[in-house]
């Protein structure tokens, strides 16, 4: 989150709406509720805790070495007409999108 933090103002010239999802429940193991006290976030942040979206984008692990009942880090870009132009999923859960990656997906979605 702190990449897309830092780079707000970017997105913000490109058009772009970007939105959290996170595969967890409003008082869960992490604390959600907690955490967005003490660093809020600029960019919506949506809970899925039915996993209902990270099961339907093909995100969603039962288990794994990284973890339970959780959902792959990933980064979509959605294009104006609703179609999906670019897709990352990480390996892991320290795996991220990167951002020029990101952008360059953004410029060929317009």
């Amino acid at each position: 989150m702190a990449q897309f933090e830092s780079s707000q103002a970017d997105f913000a010239k490109q058009g772009a709406r970007v939105w959290f999802i996170a595969a967890e429940k409003r008082r869960g193991m992490f604390g959600p509720e907690k955490f967005f006290e003490k660093q809020p976030s600029s960019f919506p942040f949506l809970l899925d805790e039915d996993r209902a979206v990270t099961k339907a984008y093909g995100v969603y692990q039962r288990l794994n070495i990284d973890g339970w009942n959780i959902a792959h880090p990933a980064s979509f870009v959605v294009a104006g007409d609703g179609r999906v132009r670019y897709i990352y999923i990480g390996a892991t859960q320290f795996v991220r999108a990167p951002l020029e990656q990101v952008f360059q997906a953004l410029d060929a979605a317009k």
